[in-house]
């Protein structure tokens, strides 16, 4: 047990570089969110629903996050900060990062009907801060979800999503090979997909013009070529 929780610790000092010991990030709400919904889960698997929801409401209380008691959570989730809200229905795997005020939110709350209505996160997913991910959908493993982007579809595994609605980033598949990505997405204007597109328009719009420019100089240097000929003639002729 104590390896598992020291395994824990350092899969979040490898994410998050401001702590400068284990001990520092014991202090972190967001891993005593996991601690308490632990409890609050086996309550919850045992039917206890009553204790359950009151772990549940205590945990919020102290730490400000509200993961209900019945989501079912893997190994290494790491909640940066905090005010993040999991849904009943909620299934995280292995290795996922939250950033603050994410909510993974669940559909048609009020027509009384059960079931699966929060999302499924697969291993390695990054969430970023302030981002609403809605429904019974599948975040595909390593994938990413910029800040405040609201998600509402599947998104495929590596991928990284932007916007309101979320939109998929012109990249390589393979991004999500690279290296953890604080907060989804680097924080650059040229990672904007709107900005994307039209710099790929630019890309197009030049090469064209330099098509255009080589067409150009081969019809010239043709209308040379054919007016010299007839020159040519002209004085065979004389």
């Amino acid at each position: 047990m104590f390896g598992a929780l020291v395994a824990y610790l350092d899969s979040i000092k490898a994410r998050d570089p401001a702590p400068r010991s284990r001990v520092e990030i014991l202090l972190y709400p967001g891993v005593w969110s996991v601690v308490w919904h632990r409890l609050a889960h086996r309550l919850f698997k045992a039917r206890l629903f009553f204790l359950a929801r009151m772990v549940n409401h205590l945990a919020r209380f102290l730490t400000g996050n509200d993961i209900h008691p019945g989501a079912i959570i893997g190994r290494n989730l790491f909640i940066d900060h905090g005010f993040v809200i999991i849904g009943e229905t909620a299934e995280i795997g292995d290795n996922v990062t939250l950033y603050q005020s994410v909510t993974l939110g669940g559909t048609d709350p009020a027509n009384g009907i059960g079931g699966k209505r929060h999302p499924t996160l697969m291993d390695g997913v990054i969430i970023g801060s302030g981002a609403q991910v809605l429904g019974p959908i599948t975040v595909g493993a390593r994938a990413r979800v910029g800040a405040n982007a609201v998600v509402t579809k599947d998104v495929p595994e590596g991928a990284t999503m932007v916007g309101i609605p979320a939109r998929q980033m012109l990249v390589d598949i393979t991004a999500y090979q690279r290296d953890f990505v604080p907060y989804g997405t680097p924080c650059r204007d040229a990672f904007d997909p709107a900005t994307q597109k039209l710099e790929m328009l630019q890309c197009e719009v030049e090469r064209l013009n330099k098509r255009l420019g080589e067409v150009m100089a081969e019809l010239e240097e043709h209308v040379k070529r054919n007016g010299k000929d007839g020159e040519d003639q002209e004085r065979g002729c004389a």
